[in-house]
């Protein structure tokens, strides 16, 4: 017997119909360099590896193990079991983390952080609301980052969270390393920069307070290894910030070119953090290794003034790449997004009555 979807699950399925929109043009990652080592050589971005494991097709978060070299973990957008893949150096899956105690309604990043005993954790956030304030509160769950790399259970951590000016679409979570706080930044066109309280904590809510702005159509963002500046990508490409002695974000470094990709969910900064790593949803994506501009690099000092280029062409490379077709692919995406909030809010009117 059939079962009637609720009425959660058809405006779920409206949101991906509309979203999808976005990629009929049937959109590439712009044409890579013949050589990677001429490619590293001239400090132009190349592909590190590709994720061609059939299990992940919305690869939506990255994160570079320290404790693991050449270990990369990532994992599936949102729906079936909660889990993170370990990629090796080739991309291949050298071990899958479920976590035990938890759900995976709408995955959309995570990072390395501590426990509470300092040791060496991976944080996923169950940030998403497409509907942009179905949800009462979202989650981030931790789980210990094994010491020997293997399949495995692991039991999860649980910390729900809640924003001082109520719910919103996010799909960016940082972990500062030296402070080990939590920052979320908002998506859509006015983001939003939220910073999480000093220790999460198990019972009740942590509440996340605004302390800055972030970029139009935030996907994802990380900080660098030494704590020193951070990274918050777009669809179109990314934006570097020097760190203050607090551990917030701060001014502006300049822009950071990506090669345009389908749907660019996800980066990180290599273990010695003169790289970045970005990576996009769909089969078989490629994950670009992207230099991180030499002014910006851990031998340099960053010197946190706003508008600096970094670098890295394009003052304003995350705003939008400026090929025709490009343009005219980010702004489908961005008219379907926007089209999906629309539906969720007259949902909630409706649902109001």
């Amino acid at each position: 017997m059939a079962v009637r979807p609720t009425r959660r699950t058809r405006a779920v399925r409206a949101t991906r119909a509309v979203a999808a929109i976005g990629l009929l043009g049937g959109v590439t990652a712009l044409p890579q360099p013949a050589s990677a080592a001429a490619a590293s050589a001239a400090g132009r971005p190349k592909t590190a590896f590709t994720i061609a494991d059939p299990r992940i097709t919305e690869s939506s978060g990255l994160a570079a193990s320290a404790r693991h070299p050449g270990v990369v973990y990532t994992h599936n957008d949102s729906g079936g079991v909660p889990r993170v893949y370990a990629l090796g150096p080739d991309g291949r899956v050298r071990a899958v983390l479920t976590l035990a105690g938890a759900g995976a309604r709408d995955w959309e990043a995570m990072a390395l952080g501590k426990d509470d005993q300092g040791r060496p954790a991976i944080y996923v956030a169950d940030i998403g609301d497409n509907l942009g304030g179905a949800w009462p509160y979202v989650t981030i769950y931790r789980i210990p980052e094994p010491a020997q790399l293997r399949t495995q259970i692991i039991q999860a951590t649980r910390f729900r969270i809640k924003y001082a000016d109520g719910p919103r679409n996010a799909e960016t979570m940082m972990i500062n390393p030296r402070t080990n706080r939590v920052y979320i930044a908002s998506k859509l066109f006015s983001g939003k920069l939220y910073e999480g309280p000093e220790r999460l904590r198990t019972g009740g809510f942590n509440v996340m307070r605004k302390v800055g702005g972030a970029p139009a159509m935030a996907t994802d963002g990380a900080f660098s290894p030494d704590g020193r500046t951070c990274v918050i990508r777009t669809y179109f490409g990314a934006r570097m910030y020097t760190v203050d002695s607090g551990g917030r974000p701060g001014k502006s470094l300049g822009s950071v070119s990506i090669p345009f990709q389908g749907q660019g969910e996800s980066i990180t900064y290599t273990p010695d953090g003169r790289s970045f790593l970005a990576g996009s949803e769909g089969k078989n994506q490629p994950v670009f290794q992207v230099p991180v501009p030499d002014k910006a690099n851990p031998s340099a000092s960053p010197s946190g003034k706003a508008g600096d280029k970094g670098g890295s062409g394009d003052a304003n490379a995350d705003e939008g790449h400026k090929s025709p077709r490009d343009v005219r692919v980010g702004l489908m995406l961005a008219l379907a997004i926007a089209g999906a909030v629309c539906y969720g809010l007259l949902r909630k009117h409706r649902e109001g009555r």
